[in-house]
Parts: C-alpha cells; structure tokens; sequence
C-alpha cells in the first residue's frame, strides 16, 4: 500500500480529498441527477422537465466533472513536484463517485486522516458548511472513517485572481474594438437568500474578488465594474442577492451600454450554471437588446490554480508555499472553521 512510503512531513494527513457538487455526463444521467438534488423538496415535475430541458439545450453534459479530474490529475504532479507524497480522492455530492463510496474508498485505503479542498473558495452555507456537513453525515456512517480537516476558505488567493484577470482580458479582447471603451465589466456569482448571506462573509468575498480582478485589468478604473448575481431558485416570496444578471443587462440597454463583459468570478471551476444562465440566457438577452456580449473563461486547470491548491495544502503541514496568502483586506480565513460558522438560515 501507499502509506508504507508516506514521510513524516505528510503525516498530519496521508491524504487529500476533492469534493465539489457534481453534474450529469450524459442526457441519460439528467433525470436521476435531477432526482437527487431534489429529493424531498417536493419539486412538480413538470418543474424537473424544464430544468431537465435546460441541460438537454446545452448539450446534456455538465462539464464540472471532467474539470476536476483534469485538476485532480495536474494537481497530482504539482504535489509530486514538490515532494509530497500523499494520494489524491475525488468525491461528489450528487453523481458518482458520491462523497459517501469515496470516504469508503478512503478508509479502505488506509487513510486515517484527510485534507479536504472545495471546488469553491467562498464562505457560505451552500458553498461551504453544507459540504462539511455532508462529509461529516458520510463519516458517521462508515465505521472507522478517516478524519476529515478542510482547507480555509481562499477568494483572494492569487492563484484564482490572477489567472481569472487574464481570462477577463481575453474577453475583453473578442469586444469590437470600438466598443472596449464604454464596455461594462460584469462579475456573476451563485446567488443566495439574503437571509443566509447576512450570516457569512459570501457576498463581501465575492465583491473583493471582482475587485482585485478588476483592478488587475483596469487600473486606471476606466471602465464600469459592478457585480451581479444569477442562478436563483425557490419561492418568488423569498429574497435573495440582486440584481440578477438579466436585469442588469436590461438596465445598462435602458442606459445606451453597447458592450459587456461577464466574468464568472463565483465559478473558479466551469459548471453547467455557467453555460446556461450566462451562455445561454445572458448572451440571448445581451443579443436581444444590441449588446456586444463576451464571457470570460473560469480558472478551470491554469497551472497557478493548481499551485494555490499546493499551497494550501502546504501551509497545513508546514511547508514552503510558491505565493502570498492572500491580496484582499479582508481577514483570511481560518484554517479551520468555528462550529457555528455560516449557518443555514
């Protein structure tokens, strides 16, 4: 086995875990993706058909899990490179491999405790908290399941910022030359009920990374920055971060905007979120209105990705890291989370 080679720098963890929300990888798999999530939230089906419509538009294929393989596999020769000898797990909450088979495959594995890195850097309940929670529901039922730690939260971690600005030059770049100068800069992150975002630091996370991005790209702040949200869901009834990206659009028409730009800032790790409600909704509405419309590219597996997940598993066993911690004012985040961070209100 594995562990009979593993040193002693690595033995805090013997083990990393990848763990992200998951998609469908064919039309066959939509519907008992659908299911899942979900189950016992008494969605109607004719809810479930649009939904299920709106992967089958886009092709049937979320690319989210070939993204975190393609991660998983770099990041396997990043940590090689850097001596650490210690396997590489990948999980899902809601497609195979699930979270459950894979602290199972863990434990059969020898491990005994495990670094866990979430495919999102942010702090919330859904984005966060939720996937500890799943880890944790996991463990208890498995008897002798490893030990689980996660890796802090990182929205300004250079290894997202930086490459996140250069994919926003690169979008900038497919705007008619004409139009750069009056392009508006959008940020787009998952929307969440206000209700849950006033009891974490989600929302001022992801204004800081539109920002350092920004910044990087426009110094001189000569274009119009703003962030905005989509991906809502639920009850009308219930309020959740605005202004969402397809009203926005409208407003900046209403304004005389001609171009915009859109930056999936909440979306280090390309989802099929992205390629609906940006690609698909976003673009058609810009379409509509005469708007010059491009969508920057996610961070997905850019080599300085790979090395801030090195990173932040080498500042967990004391070893040197390749970049600075952080470029925002906010605190960074824990290295472990408090008990009763980011509840679920």
């Amino acid at each position: 086995m594995w562990l009979a080679n593993k040193t002693f720098m690595n033995k805090l963890y013997d083990a990393l875990f990848l763990v992200s929300f998951g998609g469908p990888e064919s039309p066959e798999e939509i519907k008992p993706f659908l299911e899942r999530i979900t189950e016992g939230k008494n969605i109607p089906s004719n809810r479930l058909e649009e939904i299920a419509q709106r992967y089958e538009t886009v092709g049937g294929v979320s690319p989210l899990n070939a993204n975190m393989r393609d991660i998983k596999e770099k990041l396997e020769i990043e940590i090689k490179n850097r001596d650490i000898d210690i396997p590489i797990f990948l999980g899902y909450r809601n497609v195979d491999p699930l979270i459950s088979n894979t602290v199972n495959e863990m434990k059969d594995s020898g491990v005994s405790k495990c670094l866990v890195w979430l495919s999102s850097p942010y702090s919330s309940y859904s984005s966060c908290r939720q996937y500890t929670e799943n880890i944790e529901n996991a463990c208890s039922h498995i008897k002798n399941a490893p030990q689980t730690e996660q890796i802090r939260r990182h929205h300004d971690h250079p290894g997202l910022i930086e490459p996140a600005a250069d994919c926003l030059r690169s979008a900038i770049d497919e705007i008619p030359s004409a139009l750069r100068d009056e392009t508006v800069l959008l940020f787009s992150a998952h929307s969440l009920p206000v209700s849950m975002a006033e009891t974490c630091r989600y929302e001022s996370e992801i204004n800081e990374a539109a920002s350092l991005v920004a910044n990087k790209v426009d110094p001189d702040k000569r274009l119009r920055r703003e962030v905005v949200w989509q991906s809502r869901s639920g009850p009308p009834s219930i309020p959740w971060l605005e202004p969402d990206i397809n009203d926005k659009l409208d407003q900046l028409a209403s304004e005389g905007v001609k171009a915009v730009v859109v930056s999936p800032i909440g979306f280090p790790v390309e989802n099929f979120e992205i390629l609906w409600d940006l690609d698909f909704e976003a673009s058609n509405k810009a379409a509509s209105l005469g708007m010059a419309f491009s969508r920057a590219n996610s961070v997905n597996n850019d080599s300085r990705f790979i090395s801030m997940i090195a990173d932040l598993l080498c500042e967990r066993i004391d070893k040197p890291t390749l970049a600075v911690s952080a470029l925002g004012s906010l605190k960074i985040a824990p290295k472990k989370c408090e008990k009763d961070c980011c509840p679920n209100k």
